[in-house]
C-alpha cells in the first residue's frame, strides 16, 4: 500500500468520524463516496469495506457475504475504522459546542451536497452507456 493511499484512509476516518460524531452519520454517507471518488473503489467494495469499519457493531453477516464475493478490502475498513474513533471524538466536541439548529443545517447541507453528487454521476454514466 502506498503512502498516500494510507493518507487518503486516514483522512477518510478522521472525516467520518468528525462528521459521524458532529451529526451523527459516517459509514454510509461519508466513506462509500471517499472510497469510490478517491480509491478508485466500485460501489460494491466500497459498501463492503464500509461494513467492515462497523463490522464489531452492525454488519458482521452482511461483512461475510461481501467477503465470500470478494467485495470488502479489510486493511482499508481496519485503517478506517481506527481514525474513525478518533474523528468521532473531535466532531462530537465540535458539534457539542454549537447550536443545535447550526449542526441541523450543516448536516442537511452534507446529506444534499453527497447525494446531488451521486445522482449526477450516475446519471452521466447512464447516459454514456446509453449512447454507445
Amino acid at each position: 500500500m502506498s503512502i498516500s493511499t494510507l493518507l487518503i484512509l486516514i483522512a477518510i476516518g478522521l472525516v467520518a468520524g468528525i462528521i459521524s460524531g458532529f451529526v451523527g452519520v459516517g459509514g454510509g454517507v461519508v466513506i462509500i463516496p471517499a472510497l469510490i471518488y478517491f480509491l478508485g473503489l466500485n460501489q460494491l467494495e466500497a459498501q463492503g469495506t464500509s461494513l467492515a469499519v462497523m463490522l464489531p457493531p452492525i454488519g458482521i453477516l452482511a461483512v461475510m457475504n461481501y467477503h465470500k464475493t470478494g467485495n470488502i478490502n479489510l486493511t482499508y475498513g481496519i485503517i478506517i475504522a481506527l481514525t474513525f474513533i478518533i474523528g468521532g471524538w473531535v466532531g462530537s466536541k465540535m458539534a457539542l459546542k454549537i447550536p443545535v439548529v447550526k449542526v441541523k443545517l450543516i448536516f442537511g447541507l452534507f446529506l444534499l451536497y453527497v447525494g446531488v453528487r451521486m445522482v449526477w454521476a450516475s446519471a452521466k454514466t447512464l447516459i454514456a452507456e446509453n449512447a454507445a
